[in-house]
């Protein structure tokens, strides 16, 4: 019996070791190796599990949630976590480390949705993305990265910014890069906090050190500059790659000599150029639309809109006001770093007076709204006026998440009297509707406000 309980629990152990599975291995060429075995198509790629290159190897992993890892000659990495829940974004945890050597890596569905969840390892830097096709190259002491799309953050570790830490790190040490800065790469050294932006220095960058195969996903044929299209990771790629695997094995059972070696035993199948799938075209949507409607009649005005809005979902409402965004278009970004001021450019505020009932219109002014997006939170506050010279001053302080949505989180002391609810439509506006008391109840203000840079 106790025999029996030893092997059932050796068992479970050996099943609760098995690393979780990150990706698979959609192509491989030269020598490579995962968890010292050799590399081959298809072959599940684990969660921790070393991966290696040598001078002619290559390995594209695509991940679960259809994102690309690509390892370049001479490279060491793992995907030291994979984990996705696609229910609860939230709960998503996803770490790459490149340990030497050159690695590309295109953000997957779940990194999109919880890029605050992803990072990317160096030995001497951690990478934020949002929503990003960039590459690497480091040794022990360097670490260099350019975008193709999108943008990452990049920070040395020092500080709060940990090699255990989760997500980008945060603070004046960060630097941001999109793939707006053609031909610039931010570096970072041993012992830096912060990395520096090298303007043009194309002989240091990643795909200098070790270009990409002119097959690469999203590369063009020079091997060397981005493409403008999302890489092409559909079955027939697939399919391709397997017929030629098995062209390879029947040439090395027939003993047809390869490219190399002085017999059959030294011979390596010969690799035959495929030529890749023309990747589907880039579909850009329009940002989803953020609007605004009055709900009440208000004295000799009508209301403007209803509570609902076809196409839209409704984002709050107020005593009079209501607040949409529309389902479809891209969803705005929120940027991981940095900060914004905006300016009041409209607003509409009606003052009601608790004990007539009597409710009147009122002026918005000395607008201010501020988000600082490395914290993710924002500060708004102005002053309201009315026809008989009454005046209040409103203020609000809350959070903003990662799809530009949002709200008050304290309320109800004197310095902050009002709920807001709002959106960032870009980086260029925001609207937010709100509601409260300046007076301890005597008077209840609501209203909505639209902001530009």
């Amino acid at each position: 019996m106790r025999k029996l309980l030893f092997l059932a629990g050796a068992m479970l152990l050996a099943h609760a070791a098995q690393a979780a599975q990150a990706g698979k291995i959609i192509f491989v060429a030269g020598n490579a190796t995962i968890a010292a075995n050799a590399a081959v198509l298809d072959a599940p790629v684990g969660e921790g599990e070393l991966l290696s290159t040598g001078a002619d190897g290559y390995i594209y992993i695509k991940t679960i949630d259809n994102g690309l890892f690509i390892l370049r000659p001479n490279t060491q990495a793992r995907i030291a976590s994979y984990h996705v829940d696609a229910a609860n974004p939230v709960n998503t945890r996803i770490k790459l480390e490149l340990i030497s050597g050159v690695a590309r890596s295109q953000s997957g569905q779940a990194v999109k949705l919880a890029r605050q969840n992803f990072r990317f390892n160096t030995p001497v830097a951690a990478i934020g993305v949002r929503g990003t096709d960039f590459t690497v190259f480091t040794d022990s002491d360097t670490s260099r990265v350019t975008v193709l799309s999108g943008g990452i953050t990049m920070s040395g570790f020092a500080g709060a910014c940990r090699p255990e830490g989760t997500g980008p790190c945060e603070g004046n040490a960060a630097r941001e890069l999109s793939a707006a800065q053609k031909g610039q790469l931010l570096q970072v050294q041993r012992g830096q906090s912060a990395p520096q932006l090298l303007q043009g220095n194309s002989s240091l960058a990643p795909d200098v050190v070790a270009p990409p195969r002119v097959d690469e996903p999203g590369k063009n044929s020079g091997g060397g500059t981005a493409s403008t299209t999302e890489p092409s990771l559909d079955p027939k790629k697939d399919l391709t790659l397997k017929a030629e695997k098995a062209n390879q094995e029947a040439q090395v059972a027939a003993n047809v000599p390869g490219k190399t070696g002085p017999d059959v035993g030294e011979s390596k199948p010969p690799y035959l150029e495929v030529t890749p799938t023309p990747p589907d075209p880039v579909v850009t949507l329009p940002p989803k639309e953020v609007s605004w409607g009055r709900w009440t009649a208000i004295a000799d005005q009508p209301a403007t809109s209803g509570l609902s809005k076809a196409g839209a979902e409704r984002l709050g409402t107020t005593e009079d006001f209501v607040l949409f965004r529309s389902r479809s278009g891209s969803t705005f970004a929120t940027p991981v770093q940095g900060s914004m001021a905006f300016v009041m450019n409209s607003g509409e505020a009606y003052v009601r007076d608790t004990s007539t009932k009597e409710k009147v219109a009122a002026t918005l002014s000395n607008g201010e709204l501020s988000f600082d997006f490395g914290k993710a939170t924002f500060a708004t506050k102005f002053d309201v006026t009315t026809k008989a010279a009454d005046s209040f001053k409103m203020a609000s302080t809350g959070r903003v998440g990662a799809d530009g949505l949002f709200s008050s989180t304290i309320f109800g002391i004197p310095s902050e009297n009002m709920s807001v609810t709002g959106a960032l439509n870009s980086l260029n506006g925001a609207t937010y509707i709100f509601q409260g008391s300046p007076d301890a109840g005597r008077h209840m203000i609501n209203g909505v406000t639209t902001w530009t840079k």
